[in-house]
């Protein structure tokens, strides 16, 4: 899909000028408007361009909020609500800015886990899938310390927490929870160091973002067949078909969005991190925000040492295990079709495990006792039996559904209203990418 020469023509003597110094028009031209996407995209492709836009917003409206924050442990709370009650429309840029955030995570999730259904990590893909990884984690270091910068309760204890695992690991534990610190407890040069890392992250993930696409338009978009693009019959030009799409998807997630911003602003957010932190005074139950809530059960579900390893490193462990399980999908799956569209025994798995990151993230937001404990175990235990048993084994044992043997046949079959494929269609398993 990559392969093929520029059809870009300037109009003027300045575009030509311009395009044989600095083809930047072109770039343009036969990345987003003549670049052939696969005909068949549904909906679940237009969280990409989504996820672009939030990303933009959260941008913007991250640098005018820092010329009005105080990064300083005394000021920063009243910094936050002279932003809400004195700054021009300073209340719609931090609610903006703090919804804008929750809508960035659960667009990525939606992201994630068509990746997951529809195999668009397999080869030739897997650098695709890694950048998004990556892409990913930052957003995770992002949002942790944007959490600590408005200073209530829960962003200072939230803060001391998470920090304090940390010191669990042998060696290094102690030195990193400092490094992070900036001494020894939650304190004002903490929330100097959260400041400067929550204000620079943003333009580093929009660094890879743009190798994120540069990789993506090299190797293709995948699609729900899983079927690579074999003829221009398969494709169709990115502007309008998917500009079209992509714009009114992004319209119906931007009015979901700006009624969370206009009718339940601090609906996402924790009670107590509307009061000023205090150190003496710990809250009754300490959360994170709730995009890290299945990250928290699994790291609290650990409750027993394992040998020589005690329950609060097994707890750490598992918390970066589950997220190293991420960059390895590419490779812990042994099947050669692509979409889980043809795979139903992998379907099925896929479902389950949708269903158990929610009940993680559930059960991340309960109190670690009772029969919450053995339920948050349970759930890790799938978890991490989805990624190191069922993927590599349904791969080896599962008997796929038939494949169309091209993209259009796969459109012209669905148009048609039936649910098999031609006698034609081909039962060899796509093997590249």
């Amino acid at each position: 899909m990559s392969e093929g020469h520029s059809t870009y023509t300037p109009k003027t003597g300045i575009g030509r000028w311009f395009d044989s110094r600095m083809p930047l028009p072109r770039l343009v031209y036969d990345s987003f408007i003549a670049y052939p996407v696969p005909r068949n995209l549904n909906y679940a492709w237009t969280f990409g361009g989504i996820l672009a836009l939030m990303l933009a917003a959260q941008i913007l409206t991250g640098i005018v909020l820092a010329m009005h924050y105080a990064a300083d442990s005394t000021l920063a709370f009243d910094s936050v609500e002279k932003i809400m009650r004195d700054v021009n429309s300073g209340w719609l840029l931090r609610y903006l800015h703090s919804n804008g955030a929750s809508f960035f995570f659960i667009a990525v999730y939606i992201h994630i886990f068509r990746g997951l259904y529809y195999g668009s990590y397999k080869a030739p893909r897997e650098l695709l899938w890694i950048l998004g990884c990556i892409i990913y984690l930052l957003m995770m270091a992002t949002g942790f310390m944007g959490y600590v910068l408005p200073w209530g309760q829960m962003s200072f204890w939230g803060a001391t927490v998470i920090t304090g695992f940390f010191t669990a690991i042998p060696l290094v534990g102690d030195w990193i929870q400092q490094l992070l610190l900036g001494g020894f407890a939650v304190d004002n040069p903490t929330l100097n160091r959260f400041f400067a890392l929550h204000y620079l992250l943003p333009f580093m993930i929009a660094g890879v973002v743009v190798l994120h696409i540069w990789a993506l338009h090299v190797v293709g978009q995948n699609n729900p067949t899983g079927i690579e693009v074999k003829s221009k019959t398969d494709t169709l030009a990115f502007t309008p078909y998917a500009t079209i799409k992509d714009g009114f998807g992004m319209i119906v997630f931007l009015l979901v969005f700006a009624y969370f911003v206009f009718y339940l602003p601090n609906y996402l957010g924790h009670p107590d991190n509307y009061t000023v932190a205090n150190p003496l005074k710990t809250p009754a139950h300490i959360v994170p925000e709730w995009y890290f809530l299945p990250f928290y059960a699994i790291l609290r579900a650990i409750t027993f040492n394992i040998g020589p390893i005690n329950s609060k490193l097994g707890g750490v462990l598992c918390l970066f295990g589950a997220i190293v399980m991420l960059f390895l999908v590419p490779w812990l799956d042994t099947s050669k079709v692509r979409s889980a569209v043809y795979r139903p025994w992998y379907k099925l798995f896929f479902w389950l495990f949708v269903a158990d990151s929610i009940l993680l993230g559930w059960l991340g937001s309960q109190p670690a006792e009772g029969s919450y404990v053995f339920m948050a175990q349970m759930a890790t235990l799938f978890y991490f039996a989805f990624f190191l048993v069922a993927l590599p084994v349904l791969g080896l044992i599962e008997k796929p559904r038939r494949l169309p043997n091209s993209i259009t046949e796969a459109v012209l079959e669905k148009n048609k209203g039936g649910g098999g494929h031609p006698a034609g269609a081909t039962a060899a398993p796509e093997t590249k990418g």
